[in-house]
């Protein structure tokens, strides 16, 4: 029933939406490329020693220089569903990696579908994962629906590729929780698509065992201390170069798993995976546009351990310049030059490590969540009947214990209390009860806009708090998550056919990716996206 459900809610989109001119000869393949943790100052600060894929895309594509996510929880998640659906959270319903389920009363991430079963390659798996929590279609739906199009969708990150896949694909596949393989979704497929496995058969994670990561680029182009303070690098690893990707045991154990996907050489595999899959699944080879989208998840891995100013960070970047590069060639070849188009975003930026923030003298640190919830719980205290009131804290969300908000909300005086609570831990901008920013998406406060775009009704917290700049709730190393410059702004570059070159000043956001790539593969997508002028 609910496929039946999703089948009709693509046929209205597609047949309301307003009809696009599809070029005289579409593209035979669409790219997208995500890049976990990309800031939008990472071309700037990089792109002079790119020579790969990511050069070809500054150099001789359309760059959106003013990109920026609107919203507040700038997370993987919803930065995902925002660049498939061309929506924003508030609309589309992911809003945050895992939230609170008023429902089942426990957190689930953002993917977790009772009615599914995860199936993997290999590998004994559990659990069942699914897009079944979006709101809307993805692009590669209405692609589905409306043109037949091949889709396929792989990122070591599961909530990645199914957002990107949406709810339904040819090919859908992620690492397992326990990074030792990889696996897919009843959703998309009921057994092990050949494609996918004989690539994994034939390339195991554990041939990159014993290898080295050194910098590539000659040693005066970084910039920085190698060994950064505040700098958290995983079991087996130190803060410095060179880093040896054997694990702690000498053997392919946990801690060595957590060390390739935080290496070059997991972006190396997953390039190499997607032009299997270009082969395997024909994409580009039919009378439609297929499509092919690739989320990049080592940056973000790393990004979260190493911070943005590391020698990690900016090496990994000249890496993965490589890795896109050889991707593209692969395109040119398999699909042909000038028949393919890809678009390119991030899901969020990141926030420098606060310790290096405070060394600098600027206003940075961590929130902590303990004290807030003490702080609103003692704010409390007398007015309501003893025990638990707060059930948890979730990025920027807060929720309460049934039937407290509602009390909470009722008198002026508990209100006041609450607010002045949270608004008196260090780190804390701006408080926002859930009925002043659930009609605010049009708000001219940025930040009641920004809370709003990330607010979705029965999901969201009873309160919603905005940090300061260079604050976080993260106990090491650094995250995202905020309204602030850092995490919202993200690249926005497009390569290809239908691509007309150039610098763009153009207003931006990532939800404007897919239905640019859309109309230019003679589809018109109905969202709050729109496609945008670099088409030819």
């Amino acid at each position: 029933m609910r496929t039946l459900t999703v089948v009709a809610a693509l046929a209205v989109v597609v047949a309301n939406a307003p009809h696009a001119a599809a070029p005289a000869t579409p593209p035979k393949l669409a790219v997208i490329l995500v890049i976990d943790q990309m800031r939008a100052d990472f071309v700037d600060r990089f792109s002079g020693e790119w020579t790969g894929g990511l050069k070809r895309m500054v150099t001789q594509g359309a760059w959106f220089q003013k990109a920026a996510y609107p919203y507040l929880t700038t997370v993987t998640c919803a930065g995902h569903a925002t660049i498939s659906t061309g929506a924003f959270p508030h609309t589309h319903g992911v809003f945050q990696n895992s939230w609170w389920d008023r429902d089942r009363h426990r957190v689930m991430t953002c993917t977790q579908d009772p009615n599914a079963a995860d199936v993997g390659y290999g590998i004994a798996v559990t659990g069942g994962d699914s897009a079944f929590r979006l709101q809307v279609p993805t692009f590669t739906d209405q692609m589905r629906a409306a043109k037949r199009s091949k889709i396929a969708a792989i990122s070591l990150k599961d909530r990645s590729a199914i957002m990107l896949a949406g709810h339904g694909g040819d090919a859908v596949a992620w690492l397992t929780n326990t990074l030792d393989g990889w696996e897919t979704s009843s959703v998309f497929s009921e057994t092990p698509v050949p494609a996918v496995k004989a690539f994994i058969d034939a390339n195991p994670i554990t041939a990159d065992f014993g290898k080295t990561w050194d910098r590539v680029l000659p040693p005066a182009s970084y910039s920085g201390p190698d060994e950064g303070v505040g700098e958290t690098p995983p079991p087996g690893w130190t803060r410095s170069f060179p880093h040896v990707l054997k694990g702690t045991t000498g053997q392919p154990d946990r801690a060595y798993f957590d060390q390739w996907e935080r290496s070059p050489f997991a972006n190396a595999y997953l390039g190499r995976f997607a032009a299997a899959l270009v082969d395997g699944l024909q994409l580009g080879a039919h009378e439609t546009t297929d499509v092919l989208a690739i989320s990049f998840s080592s940056p973000d891995l790393l990004g979260h351990a190493f911070g943005p100013r590391s020698h990690e960070i900016q090496d990994m970047y000249a890496q993965l310049d490589k890795t896109i590069g050889t991707l593209f060639d692969a395109l040119d070849e398999k699909v042909g030059k000038d028949r393919w188009v890809a678009g390119l975003s991030a899901d969020h930026g990141v926030t420098a490590i606060p310790e290096q923030l405070v060394a600098e003298g600027k206003d940075s640190g961590r929130i902590d969540a303990t004290g807030m919830v003490n702080a609103i719980e003692e704010a409390l205290h007398g007015a309501l009947t003893p025990g638990r009131h707060v059930t948890v804290v979730a990025t920027n969300d807060i929720y309460f214990e049934p039937g407290v908000y509602d009390k909470i909300r009722k008198s002026r005086e508990l209100t006041a209390r609450v607010l002045g609570a949270i608004e008196a831990r260090p780190g804390v901008q701006r408080v926002f009860m859930s009925e002043e920013i659930r009609d605010g998406a049009k708000s001219k406060d940025p930040l009641v806009r920004a809370a709003a775009l990330s607010y979705f009704p029965g999901r969201g917290g009873d309160i919603v708090y905005v940090p300061k700049p260079g604050w976080m709730i993260m106990v090491a190393g650094t995250t995202h998550g905020s309204a602030t410059p850092d995490d919202q702004r993200v690249p926005l570059l497009f390569l290809g056919a239908g691509i007309k070159p150039g610098t763009y000043q153009d207003d931006a956001t990532p939800a404007d990716l897919t239905p640019t790539l859309a109309a230019i593969a003679g589809l018109s997508m109905k969202t709050e996206g729109h496609a945008l002028a670099c088409i030819q």
